[in-house]
């Protein structure tokens, strides 16, 4: 682990708009983000801007192919790939390693829709759901829906070629990705990697999913550590990559570092209460904080987990700014920590900041925290 990782290049897509300066513009202001509140009512999310994904995926028939999910995250590697300086490097690309953290594909809403429907009067639900679901739901179709395939379209439309892996399940796969992309290029075992994931907000089937849970925030939007009247979270449709590289690998092709990534902490505890708290204080220790001059919180909003990171970042870190990811882009599970972290080192390299700090503490597991400095 003797090799510092940098990062050099950024590709960031939500709400705020597409690009470094849209989101820094954004997180200053300090407004409300951008909130769709009718179409999936009573649930607000935030919506995807327009993009001119021309820009990013040239070909029509690429684009028709990929759902919006997966559309995201390729507009968004092909900004962090042009923000790096490689987009036309074939040689680069070549070589170039690729971490993926996303969820799964769209549903079959129609065979969806059926189930849950005969599921209200069936006479023994567990039979009816493990029958239906054997029955009606093609395992070719789930498996082409896989983050994988977000890593595939990357490779195809951008020519990244080196070897790949994904990441699927909530916060904890992002926190993931980073950790393991920044900790194989610390160690000598690659020099760049490309990290990142992407989220599409606006589905029924997810919504329906986190509903059951009892994690959606219903009615109007407010910011996250404001939401005792209605915990949860409002999830956002977002994008983000980093290109990380060994610091000596960017110099020598005269590559500008933006920021400095430290070794990403990690943990996974019971959400017995107090527990999450106390993970949240022994990352940040692992991670070498220790006055930030900024917080970047992925806290959820969902209840009571909010409540208790709020409480224990204020005893940590007593009067340092705490944004949360939540008020700007809103929540996108997978894309959370990466989203956080590319944030972080916009603001390290074009704001001066010297030292952020990021959490990432999952709406029922997973905790993390990331230290990212100026390079």
């Amino acid at each position: 682990m003797g090799r510092d990782v940098v990062v050099t290049g950024l590709g960031l897509v939500s709400c705020a708009g597409e690009g470094v300066a849209a989101h820094l513009a954004a997180i200053e202001a300090g407004l409300p983000p951008a909130v769709d509140a009718e179409r999936f009512a009573p649930y607000p999310v935030h919506p995807a801007p327009a993009l001119g994904y021309d820009a990013q995926i040239p070909k029509k028939s690429d684009q028709r192919q990929m759902e919006p999910w997966q559309r995201l995250g390729v507009y968004a590697a092909g900004l962090a790939l042009d923000a790096a300086g490689v987009k036309e490097d074939a040689a680069f690309k070549q070589a170039l390693h690729l971490v993926v953290s996303a969820g799964g594909g769209e549903r079959d809403y129609a065979a969806d829709g059926a189930i849950l429907t005969g599921l209200r009067g069936a006479a023994e639900p567990g039979a009816y759901l493990n029958e239906r679901l054997q029955n009606d739901l093609r395992p070719t179709l789930f498996l082409a829906q896989l983050s994988n395939l977000l890593a595939g379209n990357i490779a195809i439309v951008h020519g990244v070629t080196g070897a790949s892996r994904t990441f699927m399940g909530e916060e904890a796969a992002g926190t993931d990705a980073l950790r393991i992309g920044a900790a194989r290029v610390a160690a000598g075992q690659i020099d760049a990697v490309l990290v990142g994931g992407s989220y599409n907000a606006e589905r029924p089937d997810v919504l329906v999913i986190h509903e059951m849970g009892g994690y959606l925030r219903r009615g109007d939007y407010a910011p996250v550590f404001a939401r005792a009247d209605g915990p949860g979270f409002i999830l956002g449709s977002c994008a983000a990559f980093l290109m990380l590289e060994a610091a000596a690998t960017a110099a020598a092709r005269g590559a500008r570092a933006l920021a400095r990534l430290a070794p990403v902490a990690s943990d996974l505890t019971r959400r017995e209460p107090g527990r999450a708290g106390a993970s949240l204080a022994g990352l940040w220790a692992q991670a070498g904080l220790a006055a930030p001059a900024a917080i970047l919180s992925g806290a959820t909003g969902v209840a009571p987990v909010t409540a208790e990171e709020a409480e224990t970042l204020a005893r940590l870190a007593p009067g340092v700014p705490v944004h949360a990811l939540g008020n700007l882009v809103g929540h996108g599970l997978e894309v959370a920590a990466p989203f956080g972290a590319a944030l972080a080192a916009a603001l390290v390299a074009e704001r001066g900041l010297p030292e952020i700090a990021v959490t990432a503490v999952g709406h029922r597991r997973g905790e993390g925290v990331l230290r990212v400095l100026a390079a």
